[in-house]
């Protein structure tokens, strides 16, 4: 089984040579057997094909996913869980260690092992997987670690833009030609945006985690619910007034949302490895109070969300695989024009208890990669708690900063919910 990369996944992929990983840490309450984690990894991989593909490349220098005859188990690394950070160092570590997707699968595991606590990281390639994916990668494991016989099923993989699109969508010439004009128009301009000769200078990666309890975080989300807005709008406009307040005239004023693809695609199952996604920008009104920007920010989520087409924005970028290392280069190379990307999971539905352990917690998601300013917050909600994973790196946003801005979006979300029971 092979199929070449779409536009998206060969942009996260590069050269092969530089990491874009994405890592998703968990802690588990009970002991294990490595021979019972390494039949879980093997269970996935039967599953999900692209967990066992490596990359291939042909005469053009196109890469592909190629399935090998002979499987490649998922590689796991083992040491002694000595403290609770130790996720966070390994987190921070796997980061910056690239995937040889030429040799082994782009996905490995590294096990923090401790007597009665263990805490786990899944490492992905961001070009086989999503948010999305990871937590349904997440789920299987976690299925089949307690209960060896369970039954996840078989993906049917999604091998190629076909699989997405519905068919009379692209077999219409207007829409082919739409879609053409786009991509034609935005791979020229792209040549004349100036780029700096060489990539903004990351310096040193960082990860600042935070997280709620179940008193405040209920509060948050009742709170959003009685006034008419998301948990998610909620969040960016303070993240947008934390980047104004500690950043001053060097804040862009821009964060960008990815907005999971499976809500417009129902072709794409939420088990499907799929990383490619959509994106909003979202900025203040810097002309009005915070309660009235909570209601801007949410009419233009509405807004922009209700424009995004998917189908259109697979085929124009599918016409434009030529402009790749163009596109690559602005991102790498180009002038950073917005603050952070945030990105929020929700609720993760995922079992607490199982018959032989318990899922303490799953810590946020961090990414990072090499395509531009690389501050990211990740939020989701596990256990009825709120959990934060803030990712930066010094050159793009100095530390003392990005402590200060975690300070004022929780400072902001405790004036909002003070208000609320004084008023």
């Amino acid at each position: 089984m092979k199929r070449k990369l779409l536009f998206g996944e060969r942009m996260l992929l590069g050269d092969g040579t530089e990491p874009f990983n994405a890592v998703i840490p968990f802690r588990l309450k009970g002991t294990f057997e490595e021979a019972a984690i390494k039949h879980a990894l093997f269970r996935i991989q039967e599953k999900h094909p692209w967990l066992k593909a490596l990359i291939s490349r042909d005469q053009k220098n196109t890469p592909w996913f190629e399935v090998p005859e002979k499987n490649i188990s998922i590689p796991i690394r083992v040491m002694t869980r000595k403290t609770d950070e130790d996720w966070l160092h390994e987190s921070k570590k796997e980061w910056n260690i690239s995937f040889d997707g030429h040799k082994l699968p782009l996905i490995r595991f590294i096990w923090i092992k401790g007597e009665e606590v263990s805490d786990m990281l899944f490492v992905f390639h961001h070009c086989i997987c999503d948010g999305g994916s990871a937590m349904s990668l997440l789920r299987e494991f976690l299925a089949v670690l307690d209960n060896p016989t369970v039954d996840i099923g078989i993906e049917e993989p999604i091998l190629g833009i076909q699989d997405v699109v519905p068919q009379n969508l692209l077999a219409s010439r207007k829409q082919q030609f739409k879609a053409k004009f786009i991509g034609r128009l935005a791979a020229n301009a792209i040549k004349f945006i100036p780029t700096g000769k060489k990539a903004i200078e990351r310096k040193e990666d960082y990860l600042i985690h935070w997280k709620f309890d179940k008193e405040l975080s209920k509060q948050i989300i009742t709170h959003c619910k009685s006034n008419g807005f998301t948990v998610n709008t909620f969040l960016c406009a303070i993240l947008l007034q934390a980047f104004l307040k500690v950043r001053g005239e060097a804040a862009f004023n821009k964060v960008s949302c990815p907005v999971d693809i499976r809500r417009f695609a129902p072709q794409i199952k939420d088990d499907h490895l799929f990383a490619f996604g959509l994106m909003i920008v979202l900025s203040s009104n810097k002309k009005i109070g915070f309660e009235d920007n909570l209601r801007f920010t949410q009419e233009s989520v509405d807004r922009k969300t209700a424009k995004l087409n998917p189908y259109i924005t697979m085929m124009v970028m599918e016409s434009a695989h030529d402009a790749l290392d163009n596109f690559t280069k602005l991102l790498k190379n180009g002038k950073s024009s917005n603050d952070c990307m945030f990105s929020n999971l929700g609720r993760i539905q995922i079992p607490h208890e199982y018959e032989s352990f318990t899922l303490d917690t799953i810590f946020s998601p961090t990414v990072i990669g090499p395509l531009g300013n690389t501050t990211t917050l990740v939020t989701s909600t596990f256990r009825n708690e709120m959990d934060f994973s803030f990712v930066a790196s010094e050159g793009y946003l100095p530390h003392s900063e990005a402590l200060a801005i975690r300070d004022e979006i929780n400072q902001t979300i405790q004036l909002q919910l003070d208000s609320l029971i004084t008023a």
